[in-house]
């Protein structure tokens, strides 16, 4: 059996620059992975099947539509396979929630695939594949930190934080997408800065979906709220189109502290702590 993490995507910052006539938006974004997240694993079978395991199992459910099937079906598409595969999502990341978890459940499952069929990852039909699947998948298929533009899907590696502490937070509450970009007071408020500090440039850099987020669900202002006023924070704010946020810190203790002062206050929110590589 092969086994392939789906770490949790992090937007350090994500600048809105204008929307697209294909109902995109042009955006440039820095991301970084977290250590931990949904986990995918893949056996040869004698038909195919799909079943979850974890937290949110029950939430997402095992249906055609899941994006660990489409990306299963594609890849044996595109490539041509004739076998089976058995395959389990093991699933601790909330839905829809703005660190990627459809999407890098997708892209572990095209990088099990890979691995198992002899495909490199940077395989262009590997990378094309992961693109027709979603704007953030082949970020997740590149697993590494990225500056990226156009759709999201431009990239180009980055330096990485060196595994630096980092607590996601999420507090359970339904965030459409869709609304939150729909929400976008469509205002260009410039370019994420350049340089080779990603932690700099994050922390100079802001999230334009926030605002329109926090309309939605009030709840994102009270996670950031908490998450700001703990020791030790070195930047707050929300991922992707929430409603996840997350803090990093400069040491473990400070992080590990941090989570139990939100569990404390909010015992219901889900908490994940973890490190950016």
């Amino acid at each position: 059996m092969l086994t392939e993490t789906a770490p949790a995507k992090i937007n350090l910052a994500l600048h809105v620059r204008a929307r697209r006539p294909d109902g995109y938006h042009d955006l440039e974004t820095l991301f970084v992975f977290a250590r931990d997240g949904d986990r995918v694993s893949l056996a040869d079978a004698e038909a195919s099947t799909f079943a979850m395991t974890g937290r949110f199992a029950d939430v997402v459910g095992p249906d055609a539509d899941n994006l660990v099937v489409r990306a299963a079906a594609a890849f044996r598409a595109a490539f041509g396979i004739a076998r089976h595969h058995a395959i389990t999502l093991d699933k601790h990341l909330p839905v829809a929630s703005g660190i990627g978890g459809g999407s890098a459940d997708a892209a572990a499952t095209l990088r099990a695939l890979a691995r198992r069929h002899d495909v490199a990852v940077d395989d262009p039909r590997l990378v094309a594949l992961a693109a027709g699947l979603g704007a953030d998948v082949p970020a997740c298929l590149l697993g590494r930190a990225a500056f990226g533009s156009g759709r999201g899907d431009a990239l180009a590696p980055i330096a990485g934080l060196g595994d630096m502490p980092v607590l996601l937070v999420n507090p359970l509450v339904p965030v459409s997408t869709a609304a939150v970009f729909a929400g976008w007071d469509g205002v260009d408020r410039g370019a994420i800065t350049g340089g080779d500090d990603t932690l700099a440039r994050g922390i100079a850099g802001r999230n334009d979906l926030q605002p329109a987020a926090e309309r939605v669900a009030p709840q994102v202002a009270q996670v950031l709220a908490i998450l700001r006023e703990q020791a030790g924070v070195v930047l707050a704010r929300m991922s992707g189109s929430g409603a996840t946020c997350f803090a990093l810190f400069r040491h473990a203790a400070d992080r590990d502290a941090a989570a139990a002062a939100v569990a404390a206050r909010q015992p219901d929110w889900w908490q994940l702590a973890s490190m950016i590589a």
